[in-house]
């Protein structure tokens, strides 16, 4: 476990923005990510009957959507133990393996941080 405050205040913008996508939507999970220029994309599940997204794929689908060329860090905060692996393979497809990965609860707390090029679950 990581304490929110030990956090780089860059990397606890993306947990906080994460984890008022997914109280406002009410949705299971909410994600951001931040490119190399320091812009953040905030997404949220899509759960659509024609369409299923992970609110981190659809965090990296919107920063490449807006031109972003890599990422810095990215940041999901839900109930799940692990970041699936094809979140993962999504943020080092942009970022790169070494791209970190937060996952915080509900409350905003850091659980782990794995880098993106290596499979959690």
């Amino acid at each position: 476990m990581t304490e929110s405050s030990a956090l780089d205040p860059e990397d606890r913008k993306i947990v906080t923005l994460a984890r008022s996508a997914r109280a406002r939507n009410a949705v299971p999970e909410g994600a951001a990510v931040r490119d190399d220029t320091g812009r953040t994309y905030v997404a949220a599940t899509v759960d659509l009957p024609s369409l299923k997204l992970s609110a981190l794929r659809t965090a990296v689908a919107m920063a490449v959507a807006s031109g972003a060329a890599s990422l810095e860090a990215a940041a999901v905060v839900g109930d799940a133990e692990s970041v699936p692996a094809e979140d993962l393979a999504a943020v080092a497809d942009l970022g790169g393996a070494d791209t970190p990965v937060l996952l915080a609860g509900a409350d905003g707390t850091v659980r782990t941080t794995a880098a993106a090029g290596r499979s959690e679950g």
